[in-house]
């Protein structure tokens, strides 16, 4: 059973900047793709981004492209999403999820095998 922790949201005025993190555990990390999910309230969950086990593939929403930056460090088993030039329709909870399969539709939420609780992240207007 993997478990995933996440931190780091928080309340931000728009415009400003957060860095969540999500710690695996275990000892086959690199062995994982890793996904970030956003649900705001009466919404359905939404693809984030994506890095594949190596770090070398990542793969963003059009909605977060050139703001959002997300990178890994598998030596800390430790995955990270850095969200700039923050929006208030980034307000949701951001869920880390693990894919212990290949990279092939890493969008895609049902692909994903363990989630992790949510760290609510909400930005003013």
């Amino acid at each position: 059973q993997v478990q995933l922790v996440e931190s780091g949201g928080g309340l931000v005025q728009t415009g400003g900047s957060l860095r969540l993190s999500c710690v695996a555990s275990g000892r086959t990390f690199a062995s994982h793709v890793m996904g970030w999910f956003r649900q705001a309230p009466e919404k359905e969950r939404e693809f984030v981004a994506a890095i594949s086990r190596g770090g070398a593939l990542t793969s963003y929403a059009d909605s977060v492209k050139g703001r959002f930056t997300i990178s890994r460090d598998n030596a800390e088993s430790t995955v990270y999403l850095q969200m700039n030039s923050l929006k208030p329709e980034d307000t949701a909870i951001y869920q880390c999820a693990a894919d212990l399969g290949s990279w092939q539709t890493p969008s895609r939420g049902d692909v994903y095998d363990y989630w992790g609780q949510g760290t609510q992240v909400t930005v003013s207007s």
